[in-house]
């Protein structure tokens, strides 16, 4: 083990069968919630390194179904974030999740497609839904793992913003992820790993819910394309069912368009900012 090590390996690999067994049989799909991910020191560094609210490199992703912003270009990181993400990426810490898993020929990807860093506002929400089943460049790679590593210095409760995990016939939440600094939550994405914090933020105006995404990929013949699939939950109104439900439509026809003519999300991102920027006028 290196001494730049930014991941605590030894705290994540002890009692790894015992893990494995309990992320395989977890409810209501695979995963696992594990603590202190890296040494201290280096996620005192990392949070430090985040990108301020007002950052230039931020981009919204600001629709019915969700608010919040990314940064999918690791050149503008600190030098730490940037590491800490090259670790995930590296060789030991795949095989790592292969063995955490159970899912053998796992491919990170550093180009960040749907990941990256992320940071949801005052008010914002990301509503329930599985994730995108295939990459955008890459068609044959089959989203399998999705890990999210926590960058919160501070995150009261009463903030919100727990992350809820969803039985597959959307009837109830079945676990709540509350976002603590140096948490990360592993899990398997599939057709129907619902999870999101679909209620508005309502930390301070100058605190921002912070993460870091990575997802893994394993090559499939013919893996079968899905766009984000969002989800209303069952007490919600007619009328936001059906805002839902039109918004993720729209969502898979520009998924579709984006994937045929390799659009840009830079262009639909900034008209899609403008647009939030205007509704929030109102």
């Amino acid at each position: 083990m290196g001494d730049n090590e930014l991941i605590d390996f030894n705290r994540l690999t002890e009692n790894l069968a015992e893990k494995s067994v309990a992320y395989r049989a977890a409810e209501p799909f695979p995963h696992i919630v594990l603590d202190d991910v890296l040494r201290p020191e280096a996620f005192a560094k990392a949070a430090g390194e985040f990108p301020g609210i007002h950052d230039e490199f931020w981009k919204g992703y600001l629709h019915v179904n969700e608010t919040k912003y990314s940064n999918t270009e690791p050149d503008t990181w600190g030098s730490t974030l940037r590491e800490v993400a090259e670790q995930f990426c590296s060789d030991e810490f795949v095989a790592y999740l292969t063995e955490l898993t159970g899912i053998e020929g796992l491919i990170p990807d550093w180009s960040m497609d749907g990941g990256g860093l992320h940071q949801t506002l005052r008010g914002g929400h990301l509503n329930l839904h599985a994730d995108f089943t295939t990459h955008h460049v890459h068609e044959n790679w089959a989203r399998r793992v999705n890990i999210l590593l926590y960058l919160n210095e501070e995150w009261e409760d009463e903030w919100g913003g727990k992350l809820e995990l969803w039985d597959k016939n959307m009837t109830a939440c079945q676990g709540r992820v509350t976002p603590a600094g140096n948490r990360m939550l592993v899990f398997t994405t599939s057709f129907d790993s619902f999870h999101g914090h679909p209620d508005g933020l309502t930390c301070p105006e100058d605190v921002a819910r912070r993460s870091m995404a990575l997802y893994y990929f394993t090559v499939e013949d013919a893996p079968e394309r899905r766009s984000t699939n969002y989800q209303a939950r069952p007490e919600e109104s007619a009328v936001k069912k059906a805002a839902i439900w039109a918004d993720r439509n729209a969502l898979d026809a520009y998924d579709r368009l984006k994937r045929r003519l390799n659009i840009s999300d830079e262009k639909v991102n900034t008209v899609l900012t403008k647009l939030h920027r205007v509704r929030r006028k109102k």
